[in-house]
């Protein structure tokens, strides 16, 4: 599948980052720039069913793995270092899994191998019950929302997936239907028959209760030189929350 992306920086090894579930790559476009001057060039990716990525019935790590190899190569971008947030962090979990020796480094954000349970039932219920058809505005679309989610921030982050089309009807950016039948599949684990030796960086919100102490033997059973970074002041959403710690735990560990 080829993916859509965006490009930032025009020197510098190639960086790639892959969002998490019901996000895109504009989600990163602020955060890209102060990596690309750190003298990376930074490629943000929306995965499959997502931003402004084809849709496709199928869904699986494997499959979004088998989309960034596909990338790399239409790009020939060699050595580059792979960053995931969240589902973004499965994907490249799962890539360096599948595809040793094709990359430099990974990172991976407040996210570990482990199988997590499904825990997205309300968002789904609520953007479900949007009425895309009948839908005049985001607010109308917000006012829904907020019967099944009522956090305003969540919701602001999901409804920035909705657009209108050329006909002034609204629609999501992310394939909502395949989401929602497929959404087990987000938490299942990466599992590996050998060890990831490349360098592997864990950052972690400490306020975010996905990443535990109680992890570290098993991601260190898969990555052998992984290392753990606990950020303060921030949830899971680390990089929004904390942009400038995030970029000086990321740049410190790829200086090393």
């Amino acid at each position: 599948m080829t993916l859509n992306y965006k490009k930032v920086g025009e020197s510098g090894q190639p960086l790639i980052i892959l969002h998490g579930l019901f996000g895109s790559l504009d989600n990163w476009l602020t955060l890209s720039k102060a990596i690309a001057d750190q003298g990376y060039t930074v490629f943000l990716v929306d995965q499959r069913n997502h931003g402004r990525s084809p849709h496709d019935d199928e869904f699986s790590y494997e499959h979004m793995a088998a989309d960034l190899k596909e990338l790399l190569d239409q790009q020939q971008l060699s050595n580059p270092i792979l960053v995931g947030h969240s589902m973004g962090g499965k994907t490249v979990m799962q890539y360096a899994v599948s595809y040793p020796g094709t990359f430099d480094k990974l990172v991976v954000v407040d996210m570990v191998p482990k199988a997590y349970p499904v825990h997205h039932d309300d968002i789904l219920k609520g953007l479900n019950a949007v009425p895309l058809h009948e839908l005049e505005s985001r607010n109308q679309a917000d006012e829904v929302f907020a019967q099944h989610e009522p956090n305003l921030g969540v919701r602001q982050f999901l409804l920035k997936n909705l657009y209108r089309k050329e006909d002034d009807s609204f629609e999501w950016r992310f394939n909502l239907r395949v989401l929602t039948r497929d959404i087990e599949k987000v938490g299942v684990p990466v599992t590996a028959t050998e060890a990831v030796t490349a360098p592997t960086l864990f950052m972690r919100g400490a306020k975010s209760d996905y990443v535990l102490d109680s992890d570290w033997d098993m991601i260190q059973e898969i990555f052998p030189n992984a290392e753990l970074d606990t950020i303060a002041g921030a949830g899971h959403w680390i990089h929004a929350e904390q942009p400038k710690a995030f970029v000086e735990s990321l740049i410190s560990f790829l200086k090393k």
